[in-house]
């Protein structure tokens, strides 16, 4: 005798474990309802293919038992975990503290958790690829990473991913999602703004060499004063911190052809302008200085800073739904060229016309 469809309701009856102080399980509520427990899970996870009727009775046997699914019950369904790793490196400063931040909000807003792991700018190929290894055996249904340094980039190519992959700022390789703010088209503003204020040249406090970011951001200074025709000054290399602002500031401060002067990010402009008020060199009567980022502080500098703002924010979320459609089979549009983010250059009052004479 063929025995009934599992999706079929069947007479209820009481379970054997739904006694007075136990938490009612998915076993319990497919005795109930009279079902397998894998019409549970598909009730669980609204699957098409279940009658109206049984998805009524699995419900009805929910609300008597008060039976609330678990999150690993809800993965045994679906066959994920619901749970996203990111890898980022340099968490501390303010861009990929901000990217993270808005990374969890949207894997919070889409049902998923987040599990990251921090490494510091001098983890080799080894180290990144077990941090890749690490958050796919702890069950991520993807990977994030914020990789900001060519090298990550090499090391995420070369290591055998088990588990969807969007990176921020690397190609890694074709069909590689990634998601990226205009880094070129941020310093070229930022260049020409000075240089439409009049200044013959504009220096340049650049990031470390090996970072995406700032590799673009010198390019794209150079070649901007390469179509201005104007005089090119070899870079000068900081850390992204303001420490290292303040020490190429000193140098800089001492010279006397120096007036105007784009730095790679807003800390390393903070500590610039410490070192030129040191120095009794006025902004921007003196010299006019330019950040990027556009952090919450740089409003409140003295003077104010102008920057080039970065929606840190949409980079987060982009990665996020990157990631999602990756996750989901959309490869088509998780892997087609996303425009890059655009940035805003703002103007505040550390620019202004070049001394005369």
């Amino acid at each position: 005798m063929t025995p009934p469809a599992a999706d079929h309701p069947a007479p209820r009856g009481r379970s054997r474990r739904n006694f007075a102080g136990a938490r009612p399980v998915m076993d319990d509520v497919a005795r109930m309802a009279g079902v397998s427990k894998q019409t549970v899970s598909r009730v669980l996870n609204d699957h098409p293919a279940v009658r109206d009727e049984t998805r009524e009775a699995v419900r009805d046997a929910m609300r008597v038992l008060g039976y609330r699914p678990s999150a690993s019950a809800r993965s045994l369904a679906s066959g994920r975990t619901r749970m996203v790793g990111v890898i980022s490196f340099d968490a501390a400063r303010y861009g990929p503290a901000s990217i993270l931040t808005a990374i969890n909000t949207a894997a919070q807003q889409a049902g998923y958790l987040l599990s990251s792991i921090a490494l510091d700018d001098t983890a080799d190929h080894a180290t990144v690829a077990e941090a890749v290894q690490r958050l796919s055996t702890e069950g991520a249904d993807g990977v994030i990473a914020l990789a900001p340094q060519h090298r990550v980039g090499q090391a995420l190519a070369e290591a055998r991913l088990g588990t969807p992959l969007v990176v921020m700022e690397n190609e890694v390789r074709g069909g590689t999602p990634l998601a990226t703010a205009d880094s070129r088209g941020g310093a070229h503003q930022a260049t020409e703004h000075l240089l439409r204020l009049g200044h013959a040249t504009v220096w340049h406090i650049a990031g470390p060499a090996g970072w995406t970011s700032a590799d673009q951001r010198v390019a794209s200074w150079q070649d901007t004063l390469k179509a201005a025709g104007a005089e090119i000054h070899p870079p000068l290399v900081g850390d992204w911190s303001a420490e290292s602002g303040y020490a190429l500031g000193r140098e800089l401060a001492r010279r006397t052809d120096v007036t105007a002067v784009f730095a790679s990010n807003d800390q390393m402009a903070l500590g610039l302008l410490h070192a030129l008020h040191e120095a009794g060199r006025r902004v921007p009567d003196d010299i006019s200085v330019v950040g990027y980022d556009d952090i919450p502080e740089a409003a409140h500098f003295l003077p104010p800073l102008t920057t080039v703002r970065t929606d840190f924010a949409e980079i987060g979320t982009r990665l996020l739904r990157l990631l999602l459609d990756r996750i989901d089979g959309r490869t088509e549009a998780a892997a087609g060229g996303e425009p890059m983010i655009p940035v805003e250059l703002v103007v505040r009052r550390s620019s202004g016309v070049p001394p005369r004479g």
